[in-house]
């Protein structure tokens, strides 16, 4: 059995990863985090999730937690995310990140801190999305400077990044595998007399509303016809059931940055 612990545990991903822990026969809870101040905090995990009584606290002390457990799973937030890698690393243990929104000094930081665990750092954990950004890369090569690319994305109201992680990874996808540099061709936004679409661009697209799992569309446009490729997630399981899926294989890797890709062999 893999012990595994939940960072952001009493949140929306962190119950969810601590209820299908607790029904695995693979993985066991062997720790719940959250932030110093939490009002979770001295909470049983298992109530807090909905799944019943665990007999496990949530607390604010990871190095406590990493002298039982293997694996820690994160969807918090970039700086609690990087503080909790600093104290992994320190313990030479390993992680699975689904945090978004980082900085690009925050990257540069986990790309760093990964050079000395295992770990697994990706926007989004489903398997389908990951299937898709291998799909969409040839078909982008293949239909080539023709077409126009579009992404759009949409979540709930209460998410705080925009574009969201995955969209962000899907257009960096699409723009390798036409020779283009995102920074360059990106749009982000589009209002009034803009003048027309020009040839290289890629569009990224954002909408927030309701209660919005997660939308991901890839639109290519051409002349008389388009081709859309939509991945919907209707419920939060799917992510983390891939995160679940990452922390069993990340355990037996060497120290280094992997992604989804490499946990599902899609390299």
């Amino acid at each position: 059995m893999i012990k595994v612990i939940v960072a952001g545990a009493a949140g929306r991903m962190g119950c969810r990863l601590v209820s299908l822990i607790r029904d695995s026969t693979a993985l066991i809870l062997a720790g719940a985090l959250e932030g110093k101040g939490h009002p979770s905090l001295g909470e049983d995990a298992g109530e807090t999730s909905g799944s019943g009584r665990a007999g496990l606290l949530i607390t604010d002390d990871l190095s406590i937690l990493l002298e039982r457990g293997e694996v820690v799973i994160d969807f918090s937030s970039p700086v609690a995310t990087l503080e909790h890698m600093r104290t992994v690393a320190h313990h030479r243990r390993a992680m699975v990140i689904g945090t978004t929104g980082f900085s690009a000094v925050q990257l540069d930081e986990l790309r760093s801190l990964a050079q000395q665990i295992p770990c697994v750092f990706s926007p989004n954990m489903s398997v389908g999305i990951n299937l898709i950004c291998k799909v969409i890369g040839e078909m982008a090569r293949t239909l080539g400077d023709d077409y126009d690319i579009e992404v759009i994305e949409a979540h709930h109201r209460l998410k705080k990044d925009a574009p969201s992680g995955t969209a962000l990874k899907i257009a960096e996808v699409l723009a390798r595998s036409v020779s283009r540099d995102l920074n360059q061709v990106g749009v982000y936004a589009r209002k009034g007399l803009i003048g027309e679409r020009t040839k290289g661009e890629i569009g990224i697209q954002t909408i927030r509303a309701g209660d919005i799992v997660g939308d991901h569309t890839i639109l290519f446009g051409g002349m008389g016809e388009r081709i859309e490729v939509t991945h919907r997630a209707s419920s939060r399981d799917t992510f983390a059931r891939g995160a679940l899926r990452a922390a069993r294989w990340v355990v037996r890797q060497p120290a280094g940055l992997y992604d989804m890709m490499d946990v599902l062999s899609l390299r």
